[in-house]
């Protein structure tokens, strides 16, 4: 980044003498629309000053590397003087002095605040006049005036890109040649019997009310059928229908993506790929994933090196196309982006984010805990100090074993809306331990408040002292800097900006959700499989690939877990309970959330939060500890790597758990993780831009990206 500095004086034409409180506008010409730079106001001897870096002006498309400078002067609103027909064309020079003479001085001489003695409102101080009470603190309110018109001008300067979804929507049909939405979110529309939406209609005037964002057309919007359930599914003393165990319908706040904010990012100015399709190998291997991760979530992660259930899943997604023979595939450099190496035990469903693959699968930062007060307890005890109170890193263990939504008729019910959320078993003895399971993970991520993890993250690392990234202020001996960092560049300021991301995080991955992309959730891809592989073939052609790439073997092992879960008591009285079920088994009885797939609400907030966060720490810094569950989850066990842990590391292993988490409860793919936390990461950077402008310090941040770059602030 190169910075410009321009350094001048506004004159009288006739006289020669300066002219102050005029405003001047230094702007870059281009072929379309001209570029604003930057602005000031004169001083009382016509002086002024301002600076830009090169990014306010550069242009790959229109290959504009060197700015064209022209000047604008303003007397309040009126227009007094313009250089546009002589610009400074390709300006190579950064420290530039430049003379604007005018005709006129200026019509109106401002008074000072509090001159006027009529009760009128004081007028506007633009220049700072000695020994006038009060001038100062009129400038200071031009000044934040500035840095917000700055802030607003940093976050309009990137043009909106694009917004592409895979172009499924209309593609597939039903019988009356209608479009079926099969590949689409329709949870909570009405389905009939074979799952397919059984109102037409029903679909489009969901996707009007998204589009209008008016609550009177969601509230047209038809609801799944109410005239009672499928399954014998147990939702104790209530009837139904009842408010209780019947959903939202099929949108969870869809209107989020269409509000404005004032810091950061619009939330339609960032966006992601387009998902894959029902036909690519690339969902093929997703498919297989996450139906193989529902199979091994009570393999505990302390023998993620040794069971030989890990090695079988290792080798069937390594036989897919999309891991084994990418190269013979055409791809889009989006698709490439997503490719996975063939896995290992170390690798195998991980992130793929530096560090990603290094030590336990699960980062240090969901594990230990703090000292405490006083040393109240050890790092490993998993206690993690708030103030004077303790939250403790266990989890509620959710009953081994138990899966959900296998039944038909239970799969039916929830896709028309039914609420069996809260209804899910626990464990006895213990009901808390560390994370053991993948199981473990999915219930931390079913419940979690979505900044939790990284709030807990930022505490530990304070309490251990791992500094500041080393171009922050503040960190030498208080006898050299004689200040401390708190309210900006301190504790309270990274924990109040790694919870403040999280809604700007939601808000435009909810535009992505419901605006563009509109992705079914595993759940319903599940149903479409169970249907086509039970033998109901017209409607459900699309999903043959799928179907033939899992293979005889791997349904029969679907089927035999399905069919063990089956003769629980709370479904072995559904009528299908005796039959054949490929469907997805679900960690929760509710399935996923109320709204689409892609993308992910955690995932994107997991890119924000750990974004922030390795932006105020040192990334390279080595972490003195390195923990993993006990098989059974009762302690913490030191582990000793062949090389160190590092915060930077950590992080993106935290944002991979808490996104693939996710996965591991059948929830979402492996697409709506890695796009996620890079829209997360976006919204961070350009948070983090903005806030840059507000601080006198002279300060930088250095942030390792989740796809190995690196950029500085």
């Amino acid at each position: 980044m190169s910075f410009y500095r321009i350094a001048g004086r506004v004159v009288s034409q006739a006289t020669g003498a300066g002219l102050s409180g005029l405003r001047v506008e230094v702007w870059d010409k281009d072929l379309i629309f001209d570029d604003f730079l930057a602005q000031a106001t004169t001083d009382a001897q016509g002086a002024f000053q301002v600076q830009f870096d090169d990014t306010s002006f550069r242009d790959f498309i229109w290959f504009d590397r060197l700015p064209d400078l022209y000047f604008k002067v303003f007397d309040g609103n009126q227009l007094i003087k313009s250089t546009a027909d002589s610009v400074l064309w390709n300006s190579r020079d950064r420290n530039q002095t430049v003379v604007l003479p005018v005709e006129r001085a200026p019509s109106l001489a401002l008074s000072p605040p509090g001159a006027r003695g009529d009760g009128a409102p004081p007028a506007i101080c633009l220049f700072n006049p000695p020994n006038i009470p009060g001038a100062r603190l009129w400038d200071r309110r031009l000044q934040a005036l500035e840095v917000r018109r700055q802030a607003a001008e940093l976050a309009r300067r990137p043009a909106h890109p694009e917004h592409l979804s895979n172009g499924e929507e209309l593609l597939y049909r039903d019988t009356d040649n209608q479009p079926s939405h099969i590949a689409n979110y329709t949870k909570g529309l009405p389905h009939d019997d074979r799952g397919l939406l059984s109102d037409a209609d029903a679909y489009q005037r969901f996707v009007r009310g998204i589009d209008s964002g008016d609550t009177r057309d969601f509230q047209d919007t038809p609801l799944g059928l109410r005239t009672g359930m499928a399954s014998n599914f147990p939702i104790g003393s209530l009837t139904w229908p009842n408010a209780r165990n019947y959903r939202c319908g099929p949108g969870k706040v869809p209107g989020a993506g269409n509000t404005f904010d004032l810091e950061g990012p619009d939330a339609q100015a960032v966006t992601m790929p387009p998902a894959p399709t029902l036909d690519s190998p690339e969902l093929l291997a997703e498919m297989v994933e996450v139906y193989t991760m529902a199979l091994l979530r009570d393999i505990p992660f302390a023998k993620f090196d040794s069971a030989p259930e890990i090695q079988q899943a290792i080798d069937r997604l390594n036989a897919t196309d999309w891991i084994q023979s990418p190269d013979a595939l055409a791809l889009s450099p989006e698709e490439e982006s997503r490719l996975r190496s063939p896995f290992t035990r170390q690798t195998v469903f991980r992130g793929i984010a530096p560090g990603d693959e290094v030590g336990p699968y699960l980062s240090q930062f969901l594990l230990v805990g703090n000292t405490g007060l006083g040393d109240a307890q050890a790092i490993s005890d998993g206690y993690i100090q708030y103030g004077s109170i303790r939250a403790d890193q266990r989890v509620r263990v959710a009953a081994p074993y138990r899966d959900y939504m296998t039944t038909w008729e239970a799969w039916l019910d929830v896709q028309n809306g039914a609420d069996f959320r809260g209804l899910e078993l626990y464990a006895d003895d213990p009901k808390f331990r560390f994370m053991a399971t993948p199981r473990d993970l999915a219930t931390y991520v079913h419940y979690d408040a979505l900044y939790e993890a990284y709030l807990n993250a930022c505490l530990i690392m304070l309490s251990l002292g791992v500094p500041f990234d080393p171009g922050i202020p503040f960190q030498r001996a208080d006898h050299i800097d004689k200040q401390q960092g708190f309210a900006h560049f301190g504790g309270p300021h990274i924990l109040s900006l790694v919870t403040e991301v999280a809604t700007r995080a939601l808000k435009a991955v909810r535009f992505q959700k419901f605006n563009v992309h509109r992705r079914a959730r595993p759940e319903a891809i599940g149903g479409l499989i169970h249907r086509y592989a039970s033998g109901d073939r017209q409607e459900f052609m699309p999903v043959e690939p799928l179907v033939n790439g899992f293979g005889e073997s791997f349904l029969e092992e679907i089927a035999d877990h399905n069919r063990r879960q089956n003769q629980h008591s709370d479904r072995s009285g559904d009528a299908s309970a005796g039959s054949n079920s490929y469907l997805l088994p679900m960690a929760f009885p509710e399935g996923s959330p109320m709204h689409p797939a892609y993308g992910a609400g955690h995932g994107t907030v997991a890119g924000a939060c750990v974004t922030i966060l390795k932006a105020f720490f040192d990334h390279g810094y080595e972490l003195p500890v390195c923990y993993q569950p006990s098989v059974d989850g009762a302690q913490l066990e030191s582990v000793t790597l062949d090389r160190p842990l590092t915060v930077g590391a950590e992080l993106n292993k935290l944002a991979a758990n808490i996104a693939i988490g996710r996965n591991w409860a059948g929830v979402h793919y492996f697409t709506d993780y890695i796009e996620s936390i890079r829209l997360g990461e976006a919204i961070a950077l350009g948070i983090l831009e903005e806030q840059k402008l507000t601080y006198g310090e002279n300060f930088s941040m250095t942030i390792p990206l989740f796809d190995g770059g690196t950029i500085r602030i």
